[in-house]
């Protein structure tokens, strides 16, 4: 039996912000105004917005366009600590595979 071949389809993120998100988004906006260079944590959702797939003949990657439907901010200091942790716990994960940290 063959293995089907996986071709990384180009990730685009859609910019329509709708209401939800935006409405999440608003108690920030002036801090993320001031602050440049400032960093939010966050809780997302992403969905699928649109897939575009090259014909055969093309000489392009497939994409996939993704729209944030909902998040929410971390609004306080203990809030966002648990999301920094939570982050680098599905980092590790993530890049884990294969070594022997996944096995223990």
């Amino acid at each position: 039996m063959s293995t089907p071949i996986r071709v990384a389809a180009t990730v685009k993120i859609d910019g329509k912000v709708l209401t939800d998100p935006a409405e999440a988004l608003e108690p920030f906006s002036s801090e993320m105004f001031k602050q440049r260079r400032g960093h939010w944590m966050a809780i997302v959702q992403l969905s699928h917005v649109e897939r575009t797939e090259p014909g055969p003949e093309e000489d392009k990657d497939p994409s996939v366009k993704i729209r944030i439907t909902q998040i929410e901010v971390a609004g306080d200091a203990v809030t966002d600590e648990r999301l920094r942790q939570l982050l680098r716990s599905m980092y590790e994960r993530r890049t884990s595979d294969g070594t022997f940290d996944e096995v223990a």
